[in-house]
């Protein structure tokens, strides 16, 4: 009755399973995992933002399907402040990176094309290639006093078939950027095979160090799409609003965005009011990013506190995002690791596992936990690892 495209394994794993035992049993946790800015015991102008959606025009139905006119102008107007010109007609809105990959994936692959992803990244991109019919070839990003492209296997990766590469800058959870040398060899490797190149940068605006980062969006001789939202650059996943920047050859970008804007039609998914309050939540960002980073800097230092103290462990390199990274020893798979963890110290912390690091002996945390929570739990988590 159902399609082989959705035939994973939908039982919850251990990890989960434990999860629900503790939350039944009425235990408190401490999440060091958090990924929902809005749970995250910030400060938001909710008068502010909840105002904004609040618009007559939204009782009119336009129906423009690269999103309207106004938002777009808006999201230019974002990367025109943060970084350089872009031109309005080259975005398509969308509700989320999600649907973002979707429409790129489409727009570029027939059935059982490959794209080349990251290897540790985020498990989105399984589910997302399952569902279009493509196929995923990692390529590792190597750790050596920080992460770098391993562009040999890259090389080794490609074939008849590949018609994508995914970038994600920063990467999450490494939290590495894309260098400006791996950038060029980046483009050079796409233009000598053909391929386009896919960049997630949802989280460019977190740089640790504060330097803005340059977006893949301007400036390449490579038919590029680059993806980012509301999600991470206000800290408003709730509002569903991101989109897909276009940019690279002229001949290849129009003929690009005359499709996606196919594509866009047929589902025209994205509702008038996020759209009409664009403006005024991406200028949200002005106060939410400095709350973010601090939240991620204190976190970080506290960490770094806590394994100055022992020796079992230690923090692997990260330029940007909201996580972090530890090497721990490897007694025992990560996931019994982890479910050992929330068992013995109710403290929820992801096994490297979850995404896919090539070995056991990884944890990853979040930098957005609010800091009495992160101070307990860590503390907590790095004496039970060193003893």
């Amino acid at each position: 009755m159902f399609s082989r495209r959705t035939d994973w394994k939908l039982t919850p794993n251990r990890f989960t399973q434990v999860q629900r035992e503790l939350q039944a049993a009425g235990r408190e946790v401490v999440d060091l995992a958090i990924s929902n800015p809005t749970r995250a015991e910030l400060h938001y102008d909710a008068e502010t933002i909840l105002q904004a959606l609040v618009n007559p025009q939204a009782m009119d139905y336009d129906p423009q399907p690269k999103g309207l006119r106004s938002a777009r102008e808006a999201v230019a107007g974002y990367y025109r402040k943060q970084h350089d010109e872009i031109d309005p007609d080259a975005i398509v809105l969308t509700t989320s990176t999600s649907e973002g990959y979707s429409y790129v994936f489409r727009l570029l692959c027939n059935v059982e094309d490959e794209i080349l992803v990251p290897k540790p990244s985020y498990p989105l991109f399984e589910f997302l290639a399952d569902l279009q019919d493509v196929k995923l070839v990692p390529y590792p990003l190597l750790y050596d006093h920080g992460w770098q492209i391993d562009f040999p296997s890259l090389y080794k990766a490609v074939n008849h078939r590949t018609r994508v590469v995914v970038v994600v800058h920063p990467n999450n959870p490494t939290g590495s950027f894309v260098a400006d040398e791996e950038r060029r060899v980046l483009n050079q490797f796409c233009r000598e095979y053909n391929l386009a190149l896919i960049v997630d940068e949802v989280f460019l605006d977190y740089a640790h160090d504060g330097v803005l980062r340059s977006t893949f969006a301007t400036g390449g001789d490579t038919l590029t799409f680059t993806l980012s939202g509301l999600s991470k650059i206000s800290a408003l996943p709730q509002m569903k609003l991101a989109w897909v920047v276009t940019s690279g050859p002229g001949e290849q970008v129009s003929a690009a965005l005359a499709r996606l804007e196919v594509i866009a039609d047929t589902y025209l998914s994205l509702n008038a009011p996020v759209q009409l309050a664009a403006p005024v939540l991406l200028e949200q960002r002005h106060s939410i990013q400095p709350l973010l980073l601090d939240r991620v800097r204190a976190n970080l230092s506290e960490l770094d506190r806590g394994l100055e103290k022992q020796k079992a462990c230690r923090r692997l390199e990260a330029e940007g995002g909201w996580y972090a990274v530890i090497r721990v020893p490897v007694t025992q798979s990560d996931e019994d690791l982890a479910i050992e963890i929330l068992r013995e110290l109710s403290v929820i912390v992801h096994p490297g596992h979850f995404y896919d690091f090539p070995s056991d002996g990884y944890l990853i945390v979040s930098l957005i936990t609010p800091p009495q929570n992160f101070r307990r739990g860590i503390a907590n988590v790095l004496d039970l690892l060193n003893g």
